[in-house]
């Protein structure tokens, strides 16, 4: 099949060029272009998501040129297909095209981009296999379609080529591939037409930003949801679930929301979305309770209606055609079925204090959603819902918290292009920990979260480093309801994960202004590596052709190959995660001084260094000239408008200056204006003394900070 697909690409890039097709240009927002082919169909990503540019904040990013040569994006319409074709050059290395688990760069992959659940290769069904790439040559593309696009990355050898693959011969030449060289990427779009989008950078990370900004902007989640969560078994009553949030309060670990798994429901696969009466005779009490020990609700679902949920017949005129696990498959493309669905969730959730949902199994396999045969009363076909299904569940469910005036923050199975704005963070159930960091890193690429959580382990070890990771991520996730693992399972570490869990509390101003920094700049808060300014990629001539010369510079040559075990989170630290059995790493620094995050001491610059394994820490390291603002350790994250008291720390032996995000915390109230951005600022007095300043609140705008320390890191300042 893929073969076929790949020889009608070449056949129709090559031989019949009277199907080239005009592509129309236009010009959205600053270094953003539009380009429009053919007819695009009247439903997209962006017609599910219906994201609102932050217009302002690309103005601000400023114009810049167009980042390629227009003449070299073809366009070519036959049997209803239409064929995508963009230039690379040698050396051109692609990051993106969704969620991948094992993989950074992907150039020379052939991708499906289909919304599914992750089964263990990186091939393109994946829970968001956002359309978008991104260059290290400082420019990305988005596809806007609701379709499944076969990709072809840079793998298909084009005869015509200005730029041709190398002919060798097998029998004599050592350096013969069964990869050879190819100057494109090229997609099946499978519509008359298609509108796609042009990035330009001029790095990699401001076409990533333009990206982000022109699809709404970053979620700022609420400061609660920066906390600790904990899932708990499936089967607990309202008493049982009441019992471990004092447990984690007796225990002296963090706690800011409480998962309800399937059995907090009447019945479940399918739904019924109603409280079950048994364990819950009183909901409304219990999140009253929780509310007042400081603790929020987090209620799973999926969306499929049981025959015996109370609005099942008032939905049914919009129904798809086939069920999943024998519940109704509503059609959320429309109005009036939006209506009905979510007005019982507003009514029996939402209005009596629940925070937040975790919407399961809108990715797939195909053996548990609807075929790609199954019909919609909305005329949309099953791909399409498919591909969107997990962006409309966002969309609406988020609209429910904001007619309240109050911050979500939840889990989803899927997501898409147009979602990067939805307060949610991606999980599923694969469970490799490694790869979990490699997502983490792709996530950066591709306007999405996700979040490596904790649910089981065989050892102690390998529960502490999969904790320490939760720490560094956009949710602190303990998903181990089924195993019953808790923070303190492990006597001979518990007082570590303890410690990594208090660490988080501290770091929530750190993580909060992060997240400011995605919404109103675009920058993802957990990104890859080769995103930072001191990074630089070895520039080869042909990064898929010949050998590798593993003699050249060990640094340059580590570069070239894929980090997929470190990551950045937020602008300034460098985070390198020790996996279960090892005693030692490789951690590979940008060019530029960095700092340990523990003591402040000189870590290195532009090398590779390795460290030694501790089991009380997570290496981080911080950029030179950093500031890093904490809090103090506590249980629970502040409330709306609560004045804390914050350790600012200084790294390095440059000047620094930061910008502090600040709101209330829990409401949308900062789209409206209320919020401010507290300048911190790090110089030498006269006598040569760093001496640390921070901006005069502004009248009228939240204030959250109260006495202010300065704790300057580096020995010898």
């Amino acid at each position: 099949m893929k073969q076929s697909v790949c020889s009608l690409l070449l056949y129709f890039f090559i031989a019949i060029p009277s199907f080239s097709q005009e592509i129309h240009w236009e010009s959205v927002a600053p270094g953003v272009w539009r380009g429009t082919t053919g007819t695009p169909e009247a439903y997209d990503l962006w017609s599910a998501a219906e994201p609102s540019p932050k217009m302002a904040s690309l103005e601000k990013l400023g114009e810049a040129e167009f980042p390629l040569s227009k003449g070299e994006i073809i366009s070519r319409h036959l049997d209803g297909n239409t064929y995508l074709r963009f230039p690379l050059k040698r050396g051109e290395q692609l990051f993106g095209f969704g969620l991948n688990f094992k993989t950074i760069h992907q150039r020379g992959r052939i991708l499906r981009l289909h919304v599914d659940h992750y089964g263990g290769e990186d091939n393109g069904r994946t829970h968001a296999p956002v359309p978008f790439y991104v260059s290290d040559q400082g420019y990305g593309i988005f596809i806007n379609s609701a379709r499944y696009l076969d990709v072809y990355a840079g793998s298909a050898s084009r005869l015509n080529s200005k730029d041709p693959a190398e002919a060798r011969d097998r029998n004599t030449d050592p350096n013969w591939t069964a990869s050879p060289y190819s100057d494109g990427v090229e997609i099946l779009v499978p519509a008359d037409g298609v509108t796609f989008y042009v990035f330009a950078g001029p790095s990699a990370l401001e076409a990533i930003q333009r990206f982000n900004l022109l699809n709404g902007g970053g979620p700022i989640p609420p400061r609660w949801g920066l906390g600790f969560t904990q899932r708990v078994h499936r089967l607990y009553d309202q008493e049982e679930v009441i019992r471990e949030v004092d447990e984690f309060e007796k225990k002296g670990f963090p706690l800011d929301f409480v998962g309800l798994e399937p059995g907090w429901q009447s019945k479940s696969y399918p739904n019924t979305f109603a409280w079950d009466p048994v364990r819950f005779p009183d909901p409304e009490l219990l999140a009253k309770t929780l509310k007042d020990k400081g603790v929020s609700i987090n209620l799973w679902m999926n969306p499929y209606v049981s025959p015996q949920a109370e609005f099942y017949d008032t939905l049914k005129p919009y129904y798809g055609s086939h069920t999943v696990w024998a519940g109704a498959v509503p059609d959320l493309s429309m109005e009036k079925a939006e209506e009905i669905y979510w007005g019982n969730f507003k009514r029996d959730h939402v209005e009596i204090g629940v925070g937040g949902y975790k919407i399961d199994e809108v990715d797939g396999y195909d053996r548990w959603l609807w075929p790609d045969v199954a019909t919609f009363p909305s005329g949309l076909a099953a791909e399409q819902m498919r591909q969107t299904y997990g962006l409309l569940v966002q969309k609406q469910s988020t609209e429910l918290f904001r007619e309240q005036n109050r911050r979500t923050w939840g889990l989803v199975r899927a997501s898409n292009g147009g979602g990067v704005s939805f307060p949610y963070v991606l999980y599923n159930d694969y469970y490799n920990h490694r790869d979990f960091i490699t997502a983490l890193i792709n996530s950066g690429y591709s306007g999405v979260l996700w979040t490596p959580e904790a649910r089981a382990s065989d050892t102690a070890e390998e529960w502490l480093r999969r904790f320490q990771t939760v720490v560094f991520s956009p949710m602190a996730m303990i998903n181990a309801w089924a195993s019953g693992t808790k923070p303190w399972t492990y006597p001979e570490v518990e007082e570590e994960v303890k410690a990594m869990a208090l660490l988080r509390m501290q770091m929530i101003p750190y993580w909060y202004s992060s997240f400011a920094q995605y919404h109103f700049e675009g920058i993802p808060p957990f990104r890859g590596v080769n995103l930072e300014p001191g990074f630089k990629e070895m520039e080869s001539s042909d990064i898929l052709e010949g050998p590798t010369d593993l003699e050249s510079n060990p640094y340059e040559e580590a570069l070239r190959n894929e980090m997929k075990d470190q990551y950045m989170a937020g602008p300034s630290l460098l985070v390198a995660p020790f996996f279960a059995g090892e005693r030692s790493r490789k951690v590979i620094l940008p060019h530029g001084n960095w700092y340990d995050f523990y003591e402040g001491t000189f870590a290195g610059n532009g090398e590779i260094i390795e460290v030694q394994a501790r089991m009380d820490r997570i290496p981080v390291f911080v950029k030179e000239g950093s500031i890093i603002p904490l809090m103090e350790p506590r249980l629970h994250a502040p409330e709306k408008g609560e004045v804390v008291d914050l350790e600012i720390r200084h790294y390095g032996k440059e000047p620094a200056r930061y910008r502090y995000y600040d709101d209330d915390g829990y409401s949308f109230d900062f789209e409206k204006g209320a919020y401010t951005w507290r300048e911190l600022k790090v110089e030498k007095d006269g006598q040569g003394k760093w001496k640390g300043f921070l901006s005069p609140p502004v009248e009228g705008k939240p204030n959250t900070i109260g006495e202010v320390r300065w704790k300057f890191m580096t020995s010898g300042d």
